[in-house]
């Protein structure tokens, strides 16, 4: 896989396609880039699609020590510079959500659009799903076969449910324990009532993990956001049910 060298480290990534407004894929905490392998596919036909890693995940380097989603943020707008991508549609899954409200705030002439997906601004329950996830981050494999049936909807398709596994278990604990710490300990109201460019939000219509009443919450947050529902999915819509989310976000984007 390519790897960037940027300001802030080495970064990861897959690019696919040319032209047009570029789509950046944020990810998971429990994933990285390829979970986004069906969008890539579908977007760069059209456009310039990439995914990034976080530092910590897949072929980046290590995170800083006590990394926020700030500092993914940062990361990413710097893997941007290396590409010379100035502003791009940002689309982004749970923590890759998260990360895609701190880029807005950091620096929001580098987002044309937002595309929330399966995320939220501040989750009542986080600081137990924090304190649940490091209990568990000693053995990553074991955590995703336990997980894995609560993150889709079911019943899942069995490639979908072994890649979700196989995904996770390669995460390192350590980065995993700092993703944990950025997402579910965010609380980003004043910067979602902030948001000024186009957003969609949107959510699986089954998320156990962050359901859509917290999407509702953060469309009522956002300015102008528009909201779609994706039936059959849970918490990864956008593998569980990859053509619509593209058709949902391919609509929202206007290059359909």
């Amino acid at each position: 896989m390519p790897i960037l060298s940027t300001a802030l480290g080495r970064i990861g990534f897959a690019e696919r396609g040319s032209g047009g407004v570029p789509v950046v894929f944020l990810h998971g905490v429990g994933s990285d880039k390829s979970v986004w392998n069906p969008q890539l596919d579908h977007f760069s036909r059209v456009c310039r699609s990439i995914a990034f890693d976080y530092p910590g995940y897949g072929e980046s380097g290590e995170a800083p020590d006590e990394a926020t989603r700030d500092d993914y943020a940062t990361a990413v707008i710097a893997a941007m510079d290396a590409m010379e991508v100035g502003s791009a549609h940002i689309c982004g899954l749970s923590l890759g959500g998260v990360v895609a409200i701190a880029m807005h705030a950091l620096a929001p002439d580098r987002c044309t659009s937002l595309i929330l997906a399966d995320t939220f601004a501040v989750h009542p329950e986080g600081r137990a799903i924090y304190e649940r996830s490091i209990a568990a981050s000693g053995d990553l494999r074991t955590m995703a076969e336990t997980r894995v049936d609560v993150l889709l909807a079911q019943p899942a398709d069995p490639a979908v449910r072994n890649e979700v596994v196989e995904t996770m278990a390669r995460i390192d604990p350590a980065a995993y324990r700092t993703g944990a710490a950025a997402v579910w300990l965010a609380d980003q109201r004043d910067r979602a009532a902030a948001i000024g460019v186009p957003t969609l939000v949107t959510c699986g219509a089954e998320d156990k993990i962050t359901p859509p009443s917290l999407s509702h919450e953060l469309l009522e947050m956002i300015p102008g956001a528009r909201y779609a529902e994706i039936a059959r999915s849970g918490h990864i819509s956008n593998l569980e049910q990859p053509e619509e989310f593209n058709r949902i976000v391919e609509e929202f984007i206007g290059i359909g």
